[in-house]
């Protein structure tokens, strides 16, 4: 251990930081230890921690389950990141990641939203106690609904959201619920049923209901059904490389996620920003 790691290491001790086996930890030289708070944190063996926008607050527990790699994230009071990778992304109060995940730029995770183990995510937001279960793959996408940790949207377990095309696009982040009710926490839960997944772009409204094993291709921004049968009807065609179909649908659903994600980003950005103005 070089000399610079031990002294942080050292100082972070001292200033309460629980690190049970301090030999096994790496704190890159740009990290601030005056950004992360020695009320209550914990950071278990094999954990690396790096990025001078990094911040941590206090209850805060790290690599529990399995060592963690965190690179420029501000982490929230009492968050468990218990196992993986993360990278440029927000975690409010009590959210929490199991052993596996992969959490890479541009992720909010709100207050006590949480996902099981083995969970991918990227340019994603989950609102308030939003849950994913394990061996999910969750990138782009905005996902709300639920009024508390009893009544709360969720993602079966092998969920995927496909935000790929055959033309290599990317344009297809998917809008399940809405800022503007969704910060209320009094809508219907959504629920997207395990063994199943959702083609981007997609709309679904508050109440939506997508059967288990049932990959779904359109919108229903009504909300309030159960969706059974997202089987294309169409036949067997040639595919051809460059043409785009419903391009109006696709343009639209783009535009109203960067619409509202944009607005919640900035500002839960100025909260986040805020902290640093707290002693930790």
């Amino acid at each position: 251990m070089d000399y610079q790691n031990s002294e942080k290491i050292r100082l972070l001790l001292e200033k309460g930081v629980k690190i049970p086996t301090p030999l096994t930890v790496e704190f890159g030289e740009e990290v601030e230890i005056g950004r992360i708070s020695g009320d209550g944190v914990v950071i278990y063996g094999g954990c690396k921690i790096y990025g001078k926008k990094t911040l941590i607050m206090p209850g805060t527990k790290i690599g529990y389950e399995s060592p963690v790699t965190i690179e420029d994230c501000q982490i929230g009071p009492n968050v468990e990141l218990k196992g993986g990778f993360f990278s440029n992304s927000t975690f409010l109060e009590k959210a929490n990641m199991a052993y596996g995940a992969q959490v890479r730029d541009a992720c909010i995770l709100e207050e006590e939203a949480n996902g099981a183990h083995v969970v991918g995510l990227k340019h994603t937001i989950l609102f308030p106690f939003v849950t994913l279960g394990s061996l999910i793959n969750f990138c782009d996408c905005l996902m709300a609904g639920g009024t508390s940790r009893r009544s709360h949207s969720e993602v079966g377990s092998s969920y995927i959201h496909f935000n790929y095309t055959p033309n290599q696009d990317k344009a297809t982040a998917s809008l399940i619920g809405d800022v503007p009710r969704g910060v209320m926490l009094n809508q219907k839960p959504i629920f997207l049923g395990g063994q199943g997944g959702l083609v981007g772009p997609s709309r679904l409204g508050y109440g939506t209901v997508i059967a288990a094993g049932v990959i779904y291709r359109g919108d229903c921004p009504e909300g309030g059904k159960l969706l059974i049968d997202g089987r294309i009807k169409k036949t067997n065609s040639v595919f051809y490389p460059g043409i785009y179909w419903n391009i109006e649908r696709r343009i639209l659903n783009n535009m109203d996620l960067l619409q509202i994600s944009w607005s919640r980003l900035r500002l839960k950005s100025y909260f986040i920003n805020d902290f640093s103005r707290y002693s930790v």
